[in-house]
């Protein structure tokens, strides 16, 4: 009876909630004791629940079965229906016509262990509130030979990519079970698969064509067989979408742990597009080496941080949930060469292609006794070996894994060491190691294959400027201890030497003086190694130039000097004028002048008419003409006519005109000293003019109304020589007061 109260516990796990196993084993235990099973005859029994009704929402879905190695025990189970009240039920199990085994008082919804013939078919029929006037019952009729059932999956793992559906299925042993069949459809969908996907085996199966997308609804459910009469859906399992896309880095740091040295914490921080869709990320380190182990850490934040040595990791990050992962997020963390310290704390001692030797300096066999070698050719693959010493501060490590060392090739090789003392392989990546040295070696040290490309600049009387490129590390085939500079002078004999000046192997320059000025130079470059020089680089010849002496007195003096003169005659014009200007200043022109353009009074007119008939033979150059009419001349206004005159002897020889003058008479001039005229008194004015040019208009407003009879006087003089016939081309006219001042003789000048 126990073993049939064990299955009905998995078949209420799955009808009745799925309860946990010791409630419902404790909930069959009380069932147990209170189950009574009676023989009656079927004539009494069955008529006394006739009157109960089938109701949908009641009890109903009453269903028994048998396991194929179990054949004459059978288990029923019911659903209660949508009561919540607590009720107990009857069954009634029926094969013959005469007697029906009875089991009153069932509180749960299933039997088990029930003992049946398999000759006959059977009838069950269970009864809630049977005692009332309104109880409700359902029925099960069948054949105990059919009613062979198998279980439901006890386990499954599912799984998606490229558009698939991956199944891994377990049942419960042992099962006559050979294959299944998977109906899927997607959630919120109101119908299955028309056609279920049929397994491989009793494990495996594979659903296609799903769209990575949708969340998906799958059951599953037996191939029936002569064993297997009966298979049921299993329950329903929810199937998240298909994660398609990568994580994205968005940050890394790779920093030195300060007082941690050959340790560094490696940040990372990255994001995933698909929010909501994964349940957490997977992380695997490993080292580049290929050397175990392989780390894989489960962590539910974007973001790690890990204490890492300076030997190489491969790093891959993907988001993951319960079926699928997302393709993985790859970066290759490089490996670091550690700095050397001032004093080398690792050296190498090859021996062989497959044997070489460590040397470190500290006594580190007082704190690790576990160390790893790495070691890895530019670019290649690294190399690593683990080794155990306590005992002396070197190890040679042969023979070495891997491929056979190579000469001429640069090896990099690095010293970690590890904190367990145990064993010296590491248990995790995290946090397990550090990097005590690093250095590099050769196998067999050579001369450099290729040279440096040079470039010359700056080419002077005695130096020039040598540039070059770095040897590729490749072609320098050993460790570069410097450069070869070699320059040949080419003397006019036709005998040349060489010579070479060394450089430093960090040099890309150089100024190579002390040359010759007017010399040609063949210059090369080669690098050199332990091995000796290598191939030097293509021969370029160069000329210093010539001494630049003789250029500038020949060619620079003699252009500065046209340069001034040039100067100089550019200024010569603006200079010159300035001086006229000082020195000379210019004459008004009496054409220009407003006094000889305003001749509108009758006096003016007047005699401007009696002058043209003057005659040029009535002018005498050597005297003076002396007007001693006082009546016609009015003191105080005759001043006026002549400004310029002064009752001293320091009168200036000219007076100023508007007009070109030209003297013409210069012969006589030494005789104006020794002329004198008659004087006269004329009485001084007041009025004086506010510049030294006097126009016609000023002069008019001098000029009283009562000079009417000097104008008379001297229109009849004029007017007389007219009337001779002489004609007025040019004209001079002086006045001098009547005193006994000595008559200056003025120069003739005539307007054009």
């Amino acid at each position: 009876m126990l073993s049939g109260g064990l299955q009905c516990v998995a078949i209420v796990s799955r009808h009745c909630g799925r309860q946990s196993l010791l409630f419902i084993f404790g909930l069959i235990l009380a069932m147990l004791s209170k189950v009574q099973s009676n023989k009656e005859l079927c004539s009494n029994i069955l008529p006394r629940y006739e009157h109960c009704e089938l109701q949908p929402d009641d009890v109903h879905g009453l269903n028994c079965f048998g396991k194929y190695n179990f054949k004459g025990l059978k288990t029923c189970v019911w659903k209660p229906g949508n009561t919540t009240l607590e009720k107990t039920y009857t069954i009634i199990i029926q094969q013959n016509e005469k007697k029906c085994d009875v089991h009153y008082n069932i509180s749960d919804f299933c039997l088990s262990s029930i003992r049946v013939s398999m000759k006959s078919n059977m009838t069950v029929v269970v009864v809630v509130n049977g005692e009332s006037s309104d109880c409700k019952k359902s029925v099960f009729r069948g054949s105990p030979r059919s009613l062979l059932q198998c279980d439901a999956p006890s386990k499954v793992f599912f799984s998606r990519q490229s558009e698939k559906l991956n199944l891994n299925v377990s049942w419960f042993n042992p099962t006559p079970i050979g294959f299944y069949s998977v109906r899927y459809k997607a959630v919120g969908s109101p119908s299955w698969s028309e056609t279920p996907s049929r397994s491989h085996n009793k494990e495996r199966c594979t659903v296609e064509n799903l769209n990575t997308s949708l969340f998906y609804n799958v059951q599953i459910q037996c191939v029936t067989n002569e064993k297997c009469t009966l298979c049921p859906w299993s329950e329903i399992y929810t199937i998240p979408p298909e994660l398609t896309t990568r994580p994205v880095l968005v940050k890394h740091e790779d920093t030195d742990i300060a007082g941690q040295r050959g340790t560094r914490l490696l940040s990372l921080k990255w994001k995933y597009s698909s929010e909501g869709l994964h349940d957490s990320y997977s992380v695997t380190v490993s080292k580049s080496s290929g050397e175990p182990p392989r780390e894989l850490l489960s962590i539910t934040q974007p973001e790690i941080s890990l204490l890492l040595s300076y030997s190489g990791y491969q790093l891959y990050i993907s988001a993951a949930n319960n079926v699928s992962t997302s393709p993985a997020l790859s970066w290759a963390i490089p490996r670091r060469e550690l700095i050397p310290s001032a004093e080398a704390k690792l050296t190498v001692s090859v021996r062989s292609s497959t044997s070489l030797a460590l040397h470190w300096k500290d006594d580190l066999i007082k704190t690790y006794v576990c160390y790893s070698a790495e070691w890895s050719e530019k670019g290649h693959k690294t190399v690593a070996m683990s080794f155990y010493q306590n005992k002396m501060n070197n190890k040679t490590l042969s023979p070495l894994p891997a491929e056979a060392l190579e000469p001429y090739k640069r090896y990099l090789i690095s010293l970690h060491t590890r904190p367990q003392k145990q064993t010296c392989n590491i248990k995790r990546i995290n946090n397990s190691e550090s990097t005590y040295a690093s250095t590099q070696f050769y196998l067999k040290e050579g001369a450099p294959v290729t040279a440096p490309y040079i470039n010359i600049s700056n080419i002077s009387l005695m130096s020039v400027v040598l540039q070059w490129t770095t040897i590729p590390e490749a072609d320098v085939r050993g460790f570069l201890l410097g450069y070869f500079i070699h320059y040949t002078e080419y003397l006019n004999q036709g005998v040349s030497t060489e010579k070479n000046v060394t450089v430093d192997p960090t040099c890309e320059s150089y100024k190579l003086g002390d040359l010759k000025a007017a010399t040609a130079y063949q210059i090369q470059v080669s690098g050199f190694t332990s091995a000796g020089a290598g191939v030097r680089s293509s021969a370029t010849v160069i000329k210093t130039l010539e001494d630049q002496g003789y250029f500038y007195l020949n060619f620079i003096i003699p252009v500065i000097f046209f340069a001034i003169v040039a100067m100089v005659l550019i200024c010569r014009c603006f200079l010159m004028k300035r001086a006229k200007v000082l020195l000379w200043p210019s004459i008004p022109h009496p054409g220009k002048s407003s006094a000889l353009q305003k001749m509108e009074t009758p006096f003016e007119m007047e005699l401007l008419a009696s002058l043209k008939t003057l005659k040029v033979e009535e002018w005498d150059t050597d005297g003076l003409q002396v007007i001693e009419n006082n009546n016609m001349v009015l003191p105080g206004h005759v001043p006026f006519f002549f400004p310029l005159l002064s009752e001293t002897e320091e009168v200036k020889d000219s007076l100023e005109i508007t007009c070109d003058w030209i003297q013409t008479d210069t012969e006589d001039a030494a005789e104006d000293d020794n002329a004198t005229a008659s004087t006269t008194n004329f009485q001084q004015t007041t009025f004086a003019f506010s510049s030294d040019y006097t126009t016609m208009e000023m002069f008019q407003q001098a000029m009283p109304k009562a000079a009417t009879a000097v104008n008379t006087a001297v229109s009849q003089d004029i007017e007389g020589d007219a009337a001779g016939g002489g004609v007025l081309q040019d004209m001079w006219v002086s006045v001098t007061p009547v005193q006994h001042w000595p008559v200056r003789r003025w120069p003739q000048y005539w307007c054009k």
